[in-house]
């Protein structure tokens, strides 16, 4: 049996290409937009890729169903209760689908989506978005999260009920927003989950629902978008990112943040392609309905980037702008000027990291906005009192002062370096617990 794990290290989602060697046929089940590393993984093991399996209607990322359709000619299977718009092969809770010699199972698992299912093929359990390394999937970006939550209990009580070898191999790894737990870890067995994932340790649903219908990891803007594209006619291949002169409209600068600051295109947004998450930031920031420009240090850097907005449904790239003038500029801090600065009281520190996060322990007297909500608040912090952006590690304080910067707010960023780094030089921290934590 061929079986093979491909991971998007971006958006934390993994693909898997499922097939019959001496057959020469596999199936790619969750294959993401671009299909090219499946195609060539095929190629490499002499097999040819004849069906893809989708476990859901996947609302994080687009999938690459439809350029398998369009460009190759295959039949798409998903169960029906995804009520997609493109024609599709049904699959049914205890059905057997056939790759050369291979048997896969389907088992129908409710919870993150209605539809979605679970594939057991040969002592492999690829469970998508339901159990998850660690943790499980969030049940409420489809149905009320109780709802969602109640299917999931019942779902995930059916899948550790298989034996305790049985491997493990989820849709989503560390980085996904789809669970907060999640290991970066990219496989695991069934029995070793029921030692240790934080999921299956309620003792009953109630204790279950009560814990997953309060979410609160952040639901991406692109959500919505992302499911409409999936469900909905095949979307095909992309066209090539053409290099621009200029570009009146949204700029995504992927540079670095350093390069950023040095010069930047007035208005321009910076996350930067070298960090994680890029797709899923960007979708916080941009408008997906106006096309945007790439600024870049080189055509490569500009097609990656493309490669990780089209992920998330932000297909509507403008082109790319290399070498061009950049004349805005930001001055970063470092922690031995932020400590000087905050002596004299002549700064506000603003925190843009996630709840759980400042939790943990912030610096005294800093104000809490997450990176991706910070324009919102530009006005009130227009006040004439220089501002000075922080996270864990530079790379967040960088957005959300690009963010504010196109918004009038000369913000200026911890760069490299953060609230770790800002407790290990002796400067005091306080901590937050919330109530029934």
């Amino acid at each position: 049996m061929l079986f093979r794990q491909l991971v998007d290290d971006d958006l934390g989602c993994a693909s898997y290409l499922i097939g019959d060697e001496a057959a020469g046929e596999a199936f790619v089940v969750d294959p993401a937009y671009a299909i090219e590393p499946y195609v060539e993984e095929a190629q490499r093991s002499g097999v040819r890729i004849v069906r893809v399996l989708e476990t859901h209607t996947h609302a994080d990322h687009l999938s690459g169903h439809g350029r398998f359709a369009l460009e190759h000619g295959l039949p798409v299977s998903v169960h029906p209760l995804a009520e997609p718009e493109f024609a599709f092969d049904p699959v049914e809770d205890g059905e057997e689908l056939e790759v050369g010699g291979v048997t896969i199972r389907v088992l129908h698992t409710p919870g993150h989506r209605p539809e979605h299912c679970c594939y057991l093929v040969a002592g492999h359990l690829l469970t998508g978005d339901s159990l998850l390394i660690g943790d499980a999937a969030r049940p409420d970006l489809a149905v009320e999260a109780t709802e969602g939550a109640t299917a999931m209990y019942g779902s995930l009580q059916r899948l550790t009920a298989l034996p305790d070898e049985t491997e493990v191999d989820p849709g989503h790894v560390a980085g996904s927003l789809c669970a907060t737990g999640i290991s970066s870890a990219r496989s695991s067995t069934i029995g070793m989950e029921r030692l240790s994932n934080r999921a299956l340790a309620y003792g009953s649903a109630d204790e279950f629902v009560a814990a997953h219908a309060i979410i609160s990891a952040p639901r991406p803007p692109t959500t919505e978008r992302v499911v409409t594209l999936n469900r909905g006619p095949f979307v095909g291949a992309p066209p090539p990112l053409a290099a621009l002169d200029s570009f009146d409209g949204q700029v995504l600068d992927v540079r670095s943040p350093h390069e950023f600051a040095a010069g930047h295109i007035a208005g321009a947004l910076n996350v930067p392609v070298s960090g994680s998450s890029v797709g899923t930031k960007s979708g916080f920031l941009l408008d997906p309905n106006a096309p945007v420009a790439i600024h870049a240090s080189s055509p490569e850097q500009a097609n990656d980037a493309a490669r990780r907005l089209r992920a998330v449904g932000l297909l509507e790239l403008a082109g790319y702008l290399v070498g061009v003038e950049a004349p805005d500029r930001l001055e970063p801090v470092t922690l031995d000027e932020l400590v000087a600065l905050l002596a004299d009281g002549g700064v506000e520190v603003i925190d843009v990291r996630e709840k759980d996060e400042r939790d943990e322990g912030y610096i005294p007297e800093s104000r809490h906005i997450p990176y991706r909500l910070v324009g919102e608040f530009a006005d009130e912090l227009a006040n004439g009192k220089p501002v000075v952006t922080m996270c864990e590690s530079g790379a967040r304080a960088a957005v959300a002062a690009s963010v504010l910067a196109a918004h009038g707010v000369p913000a200026r960023p911890v760069l490299d370096t953060g609230i770790s780094d800002w407790e290990k030089r002796g400067n005091a921290l306080t901590s937050f617990r919330r109530c029934g934590t």
